[in-house]
């Protein structure tokens, strides 16, 4: 069996019995969803490339703690989720970002790429498509930190309630609930959404 075949959690284990190809497989497989996922919570390239660095740090630093009663990616979403926790902490003496001003924008954001291909589009549509790129993902910035967590790891990182309410530290039913509200409120924020994203495809 070729190391791309190994589950995350046997690549852990060979990695803490001093495997370093075995850990470089995990970078290669987590590192642009760990990525991802930063970037659309931090809304900054820079941030989000330096949170990534300091995850992946704490994951060689505590490696040796990691036991396999919980998944590897479980584990690994809980570091980079503890890390923009304390971010965020450190921004709230900070003037906060304007809910007016575009968010994001980065070409590692796809929030837009996942709904429409740009190549595809006319200059028209592409200008149109930006616009709701940024409508999507300032309507993102302005849930709550619990809420916006929980719809991250769920709708672009495809985790499992079960495995969401892990890393958060709380109960399942306390995550749905969150989602509930995060969406509810998204549907209300983007409700002019639908027909402008009807012309931009249209």
């Amino acid at each position: 069996m070729s190391f791309d075949e190994l589950t995350d959690e046997i690549l852990v284990s060979r990695y803490q019995g001093g495997d370093t190809r075995a850990f470089e497989i995990l970078l290669g497989r987590h590192e642009r969803p760990i990525f991802n996922y930063l970037l659309r919570y931090v809304g900054n390239r820079a941030t989000a490339e330096e949170l990534l660095q300091e995850t992946f740090l704490r994951v060689i630093k505590n490696i040796k703690k990691y036991k396999q009663t919980a998944k590897f990616t479980t584990w690994l979403y809980t570091i980079a989720r503890n890390l923009t926790i304390d971010h965020s902490r450190r921004q709230k003496h900070r003037r906060h970002r304007s809910l007016d001003a575009p968010v994001g924008g980065s070409e590692g954001n796809q929030v837009l790429q996942d709904r429409v291909a740009a190549s595809e589009l006319t200059p028209d549509r592409n200008a149109a498509a930006k616009r709701i790129k940024e409508r999507v993902d300032t309507a993102i910035q302005t849930l709550s930190e619990e809420q916006r967590e929980v719809f991250l790891l769920r709708e672009f990182q495809g985790l499992s309630f079960r495995a969401i309410a892990d890393i958060v530290g709380t109960s399942e039913n306390t995550i749905k609930s969150r989602m509930r509200y995060a969406l509810e409120k998204l549907r209300l924020e983007l409700d002019d959404y639908k027909e402008e994203a009807t012309r931009t495809s249209g």
